[in-house]
């Protein structure tokens, strides 16, 4: 009978570890206050202008010259 126990109740042991460690660091850990005493400084967003890429060499152009290409 306690073979059947011990594998049984390993994932409860885990699940209480689990919760108990997660209320020791609400309760316990959290040293900071709730609100912080001054809001964060936001830096002004300044949209930049998209990147210009090259213009890749077309074969079309290359096969449609007037001169053959050359």
């Amino acid at each position: 009978m306690y073979a059947l126990i011990v594998p049984a109740s390993t994932l409860f042991v885990l699940l209480a570890v689990v919760m108990a460690l997660s209320w020791w660091e609400d309760h316990i850990l959290s040293t900071s206050p709730t609100e912080p005493a001054e809001p964060p400084i936001e830096a002004p967003f300044t949209p930049v202008a998209p990147a210009q890429l090259p213009q890749l060499f077309s074969i079309d152009t290359a096969l449609t010259r007037e001169d053959g290409g050359r």
